[in-house]
């Protein structure tokens, strides 16, 4: 799944309004705390449950704060690998209308990489 892209400067959950998700209902999404309110657009997202200083997380919670944790870190890594090319961390000072394919070439060599490892 290849994420929408705009210009300049968008948060991810501004864009997943502004954009509908495309989701099939029997997806899981599992996401961060920036997509509070993603489970009234969609049923089966997993948000990590967040301990106050007069409410800590029981047992149960963490542990499942634990999980959801685990498998995230493979996303962000993945995401990191995106940066190592500095497409996405830095600013992009080519033509536009390439940045999109650029974008998904480079995951789509990433994506044969991981296959192949």
């Amino acid at each position: 799944m290849s994420s929408a892209l705009v210009p300049g400067s968008c948060h991810d959950r501004a864009l997943s309004t502004q954009q509908p998700l495309r989701l099939n209902e029997r997806t899981h999404c599992g996401a961060d705390m920036g997509y509070q309110g993603l489970q009234q657009l969609h049923a089966l997202t997993w948000l990590p449950f967040k301990a106050t200083q007069y409410r800590p997380l029981d047992e149960e919670q963490r542990a499942y704060n634990r999980a959801l944790a685990r498998v995230r870190i493979k996303v962000e890594h993945v995401i990191r690998s995106l940066k190592i090319f500095s497409i996405l961390a830095e600013r992009y000072r080519n033509r536009c209308r390439r940045f999109a394919l650029r974008v998904n070439l480079i995951a789509g060599l990433y994506n044969r990489f991981l296959l192949y490892s």
